[in-house]
């Protein structure tokens, strides 16, 4: 087993200006690119707008999103259909949907983004048609597991949201699957290879293939966000 876990965190953001020509300030981080992983990702982002901000309307042409809401409370359009949404909630956006992102609480929003190219034409005959809806899922605590496949098509086959009590334990094995988690509560650590890596809220961590990484709770338990994708046979690091 390699060692080489991607270790990232929220702590210093990037201040960005009129995204996708909303005015305004977003606050941005890159917790993971698709160089050096297997599978069909793009990247694992995290972003916030303070309150009134707005992350604009846009169309995607060539990847699928998922936004998964962590602070606040905001209202996402999907093809001009408004939906309210708030920490917890989950938006899965197929390729060409028109989308974009309002905080209409009374503190920041915030949200992880998982994006994902969309599936490349099948060569020498017409592509086969998989899943192309959007969708809002509410309390992914209440409502996961569950496959955004299903709805959006692509290699991204679970997203959960985890709980562990106090001295618990959980192994994310990399073995013909990539994963990237990232913490929302509570404190404990993280164990690659010789490695040990606090944790805290904030913190991410992407598996590339033959990686595994050990997460124990500490006082108090610990609780993230956990999304599995499927390499395609034969893929080489990016």
């Amino acid at each position: 087993m390699r060692s080489a876990v991607v270790v990232a965190d929220t702590t210093a953001p990037a201040d960005v200006h009129g995204v996708h020509g909303a005015a305004g300030i977003t606050q941005w981080t890159c917790l993971a690119r698709r160089a050096g992983l297997t599978g069909g990702w793009e990247a694992v982002e995290w972003a916030r707008v303070p309150v009134g901000g707005i992350s604009g309307e846009h169309l995607h042409t060539r990847t699928r999103e998922v936004y998964v809401l962590l602070a606040g409370e905001g209202e996402v359009t999907l093809d001009g259909h408004p939906y309210a949404v708030r920490a917890g909630d989950a938006v899965l956006t197929a390729l060409g949907t028109r989308h974009g992102l309002r905080n209409t609480g009374a503190g920041p929003l915030e949200w992880l983004v998982i994006e994902l190219p969309a599936d490349p034409p099948a060569r020498g005959r017409a592509g086969r048609a998989g899943p192309v809806g959007s969708t809002v899922v509410r309390d992914l605590r209440r409502t996961g597991p569950l496959d955004p496949s299903a709805v959006i098509g692509g290699p991204l086959r679970l997203l959960r949201h985890v709980e562990l009590a106090t001295g618990e334990r959980d192994v994310l094995l990399a073995d013909g699957v990539e994963h990237t988690a990232f913490v929302t509560g509570g404190h404990g650590r993280a164990g690659a290879g010789n490695v040990r890596v606090p944790l805290r809220p904030g913190t991410a961590f992407t598996l590339p293939l033959g990686t595994a990484l050990d997460l124990a709770a500490g006082p108090g338990g610990l609780s993230y966000l956990h999304a599995e994708l499927v390499p395609a046979r034969g893929g080489e690091p990016r």
